[in-house]
């Protein structure tokens, strides 16, 4: 059995969330323990007293078919038995009432003898009663217990015997009910938070200044404020009239502060009469609220359940009621018990009483009393809950009352939450509402830096970029100025560390505005400025430490072509990408991740029918299912680098339209598979730098479309023939393995431009390779050259020619047959530069100004 200290437990909140009871939540927990009460009391009577009191009814039919028990051998039967066992034998005389009934084997009294032994003697009489004499065993009270408690379970109706427990069962269900909204994870912790949030907001003294101040705003010394604050810039009034975000995309609202010639700054002094610490508190509790109001807004958990939870009470009142009132009339005082146990007491039925029925019924009539009571309330919650619609909350009074007009209304389980507080006091939403309002430090932040950042100095931030294109680099400041937006000839704008930037609808004016830098910036913006970036954003780079720091209007920006994200994407994160994203992106044509990718988001497939460029960089995670890049038909380039991979993955074989192939910094063995990439018609760069490769299978000859073949940085100890074969080859690089011997074949390369042998242990160059007159770029450097042929004279082409770090102790006088090739495009050490004859070193010198095809 339960205590009541231990059950009342599940009725134990915590005083902070009283504010969140209303007076029909406060009532029905009193109804509930006092029905927690009843049940605990009838079930302790119940447990101590309940008991059913029998005695059988005389029947005549009973008394007939009691006749034949008595007949001689019964008797002498028993007579025999009573004998054989002397003073240990039991006298089973059932004798209730006028008229004895013997039962079979059942020893017969002194009286019963008599009257059905007549033809004995009175001395055999006399004889036999003084044998027959024994221990009482007081089996007729044992009968009696016998009865009573057969007739307890098979007479008494089980509504009368769990009355107690049922009551106690409903009771706990209704208690969990009742305050199960306060428990459930996915509700309390936000229960929690908004509590907390809301004694703090109600006892700032920012909210007396604040309110206080809006009710002297016609103060001579708000006057004096006021005309002080007429002085600033104009500039700083940024906000735009135009457009407004709609409920459900994911946008600032627009800001309700403004300036006027007749009243500026109305709000800003209610700011600045904090001292720095309030300052500072007031600063955490709208990062709080506005932080809350993003988590909750967006769901209805808390109505549901607390509407959920309602209409349970309300259907257990009513199952209660029902059953209950057919149940009613079973307790009673009196029950007829039919045993069948006739074969050892000779009675078929008995009438029996139920001690408890009185003050069960009363308990059972006082508990539907309060089950209708409790009934009634939960349909006048039901009434309170649908009459108004309470996913919605507006502080329309509020904004009357005081200057903060900007007061958003909030919906979903936000609103719930005012609706509930305000059954409460509704003193709290008024208080809590101006942590809702712009008019805050937030906004006299905002308006600080701008009276720093002026247009000025700006201007001077503003560089050229590899690109030549103007670049804004904004670094760890408290927001966006607004100065920024009148840079109308900016083309790429870079917000780094900025935890608060926001882009307002000013944004349009800036037409050559074409790329946005995020880095750990997660700005907002107004719908206007949403609009215009939708139309004509071209190239987004995102830089985040978790990706729910990606906004959510990136993916949304229909007319973005290139989409970079580097950040934490790991296996957890993966369908956070974008279930819902990137499948709005329909003309993105370049999307580079840098991340710890596992697999290949699958939602990255939305944009596969248009996506170009596809590329990968993990940080050394183990990138395993690669199935997503079947569906990439149309990428061109795919970069899959750092991926731990150990084979070249068969999905790329799927992928007709691939023309460049990064696979850098894998751990890539063999290259056996490279026999497939046959079917790859457009494949004209292959990269396999950075890995493991030991050796070059000779089914690269099938590849015969490729031009470039990076080899870099492997295993390689020498050039098979294969190579050679590819007639269309550009670029061959082959640094920094442990090639000894570059084969004649090459001289069969005709159209090779740049080839890289750097970082080896060449020690000749054969006479075939001066035969590739189109050669551009000849790396040799760091090798065991002892000479350089004067044949290196006919390389007409040639700009780049690296030769340090070999064993050469002269240069060929032939270089000036190199029309191209100047000093700066010679790698060599200064001394061997020396050895060449003056007219060279003058040749060399000279600036040229022929023009050349500069592109592989």
């Amino acid at each position: 059995m339960f205590t009541l200290a231990e059950v009342a437990s599940l009725n134990d909140i915590q005083p902070t969330y009283r504010i969140l009871k209303p007076w029909w939540d406060v009532f029905m927990d009193y109804l509930a323990v006092v029905m927690l009460m009843v049940a605990i009391f009838a079930g302790t009577m119940q447990l101590t007293k309940d008991q059913v009191v029998c005695l059988p009814v005389l029947q005549s039919t009973v008394n007939s078919k009691a006749q034949p028990s008595t007949s001689g051998k019964a008797d002498f039967t028993t007579l025999e038995t009573t004998t054989g066992q002397g003073e240990e034998a039991s006298m089973r005389t059932v004798s209730f009432g006028s008229t004895p009934t013997v039962t079979p084997d059942v020893p017969l009294s002194r009286a019963t003898s008599s009257q059905y032994q007549p033809t004995e003697s009175g001395q055999e009489l006399k004889k036999e009663q003084k044998d027959s004499s024994g221990r009482k065993t007081n089996l007729d009270f044992q009968q009696y217990v016998f009865i009573n408690q057969m007739c307890y379970h098979l007479a008494l109706p089980w509504y009368s015997k769990y009355f107690p427990y049922l009551v106690l069962i409903h009771t706990i269900i209704l208690i969990v009910s009742s305050n199960f909204w306060f428990k459930y994870p996915k509700t309390c912790s936000k229960i929690e938070h908004f509590v907390s949030i809301l004694g703090k907001c109600f006892e700032s003294p920012w909210t007396t200044k604040a309110l206080s101040e809006t009710a002297c705003e016609d103060s001579e010394e708000n006057k004096q404020r006021l005309t002080g604050a007429q002085s600033l810039p104009k500039y700083v009034s940024t906000s735009s009239d135009e457009g407004s975000p709609s409920a459900n995309t994911p946008m600032i609202t627009k800001s309700g502060f403004k300036f006027s010639a007749d009243k500026p700054m109305i709000e800003v002094p209610s700011v600045t009469i904090l001292d720095k610490k309030d300052g500072e508190q007031a600063k955490a509790l709208f990062e709080k609220v506005r932080k809350f109001r993003a988590h909750v807004e967006d769901s209805d958990l808390i109505y549901k359940l607390y509407v959920g939870q309602t209409v349970i009470k309300t259907v257990k009142f009513i199952f209660i009621l029902c059953y209950t009132a057919n149940f009613v009339n079973t307790i009673s005082f009196e029950h007829i018990c039919n045993p069948k146990v006739e074969h050892l007491i000779g009675y078929t039925e008995f009438e029996c009483t139920h001690n408890m029925a009185y003050m069960l019924k009363k308990l059972l009539i006082s508990y539907i009393s309060l089950i209708c009571v409790y009934g009634f309330i939960c349909l006048y919650t039901l009434f309170w809950l649908f009459r108004i619609p309470l996913k919605e909350y507006s502080f329309e009074k509020v904004r009357e009352e005081s200057s903060f007009s900007d007061i958003p209304d909030v919906k979903n389980d936000f609103a719930f939450l005012l609706h509930m507080v305000d059954q409460y006091d509704q003193l709290y939403s008024k208080r809590f509402g101006v942590f809702l309002s712009e008019v805050s430090e937030n906004k006299l932040r905002e308006i600080s830096l701008n009276h720093e950042w002026t247009f000025e100095k700006l201007r001077q931030h503003v560089s050229r970029n590899a690109q030549d294109k103007q670049e804004l680099h904004l670094f760890m400041l408290s927001g966006v100025p607004d100065a920024v937006f009148d840079l109308t000839d900016l083309d790429v704008l870079k917000l780094e560390l900025i935890p608060e930037a926001k882009i307002p609808a000013k944004i349009s004016q800036m037409t050559n505005l074409q790329e946005l830098h995020l880095c750990h910036c997660p700005a907002k913006v107004e719908q206007t400025a949403f609009s215009f970036l939708r139309d004509h954003l071209r190239c987004l780079h995102v830089k985040f430490t978790d990706v729910a720091e990606i906004p959510a209007w990136v993916y949304l920006l229909k007319n973005l072509r290139e989409l970079y994200l580097i950040g934490n994407l790991n296996s957890e994160n993966n369908k956070m990408i974008g279930l819902e994203s990137l499948r709005e992106l329909r003309h993105l044509k370049i999307l580079y991740v840098k991340s710890n990718l596992t697999k290949i988001p699958p939602n990255i497939t939305d944009v596969a029918p248009h996506l170009t460029k596809l590329v990968i960089l993990n940080d050394g995670t183990k990138l395993v299912v690669l199935n997503s890049l079947k569906k990439m038909t149309n990428v061109a380039e795919l970069e899959l680098q750092n991926c731990e991979l150990e084979r070249i993955p068969h999905a790329i074989f799927s992928l007709s339209n691939l023309q460049e192939l990064d696979l850098k910094s894998n751990s890539i063995r063999t290259i056996e598979e490279i026999i497939s990439f046959q079917h790859l018609k457009r494949l004209t760069c292959l990269k396999l730098w950075h890995n493991k490769i030991v050796n070059i299978p000779s089914s690269i000859t099938h590849i015969k479309n490729l031009e470039s073949l990076y080899l870099s940085n492997n295993k390689l100890e020498s050039l098979p023939a294969a190579v050679f074969s590819l007639q269309k080859l550009r670029c061959l690089d082959v640094s920094y393995n442990s090639i000894a011997l570059i084969p004649g074949e090459i001289g069969l390369l005709q159209n090779l431009q740049h080839f890289h042998i750097t970082g080896n242990k060449v020690d000749t160059l054969p006479k075939q390779l001066f035969k590739c007159l189109k050669l551009r770029t000849l790396s040799l450097g760091q090798n065991y050259i002892t000479s350089i042929p004067d044949k290196i004279g006919q390389l007409l082409q040639l700009t780049h020619l690296e030769l340090k770090g070999n064993c050469l102790d002269h240069l060929p006088a032939t270089l000036r047959q190199c029309q191209l090739l100047r000093k700066s495009g010679l790698v060599v050490e200064d001394h061997l530069f020396d050895t060449l004859p003056l007219e060279v070193k003058e040749v060399l010198n000279q600036d040229t100004s022929i023009p050349f095809a500069n592109g592989i």
